[in-house]
């Protein structure tokens, strides 16, 4: 991320959320100061999911290219918020559910041997206008990004929505 210390903090989150998967940051942080530190972490306003996770991308981009063929998944995650009234989320399956759709591409080898994550998209809907169509992408539309300096050789394998 380009500063020892964001590294240093984004990897000792990391295990301490792998640590304990299901538990909040409070509970998965060393105490209070390491709390504190995690929410100042997150809450910077330069540094944005995709920052934290372009580590992982390039290195599952280098796992692939020793690779004969890849499998590239994808699939589309609802993450629902519960009605919570938070900026940046979006309807869910109706207007009143409060949610962001992930949609990561999994690059695993034909053995299932997994080599990461290659890339995700990660937004939400638009609430339906006055006339009830409801405006922007549609998530059938998602698809894999540009993949071009790897291999070759990769089936991919959509969501059964998928247009592509």
């Amino acid at each position: 991320m380009g500063d020892q210390r964001l590294n240093k903090r984004a990897v000792l989150l990391a295990e301490r959320l792998a640590e304990k998967p299901t538990a909040s940051i409070p509970s998965a942080c060393g105490g209070w100061e390491e709390t504190a530190a995690a929410y100042r972490f997150l809450a910077q306003d330069e540094l944005d999911w995709r920052d934290i996770l372009a580590p992982h991308w390039q290195s599952s981009a280098e796992r692939m290219r020793a690779c004969e063929v890849v499998l590239c998944i994808q699939d589309t995650t609802e993450l629902d918020f519960n009605g919570q009234a938070i900026a940046g989320l979006g309807p869910l399956s109706y207007e009143a559910q409060r949610e962001l759709y992930l949609h990561p591409t999994y690059a695993v080898t034909p053995a299932r041997e997994p080599l990461g994550v290659l890339d995700a998209y990660m937004g939400a809907r638009e609430p339906k206008g006055a006339d009830g169509v409801r405006p922007g992408i549609k998530e059938s539309t998602i698809g894999p990004k540009d993949m071009s300096g790897l291999p070759n050789r990769r089936p991919h394998c959509l969501p059964r929505d998928s247009s592509m």
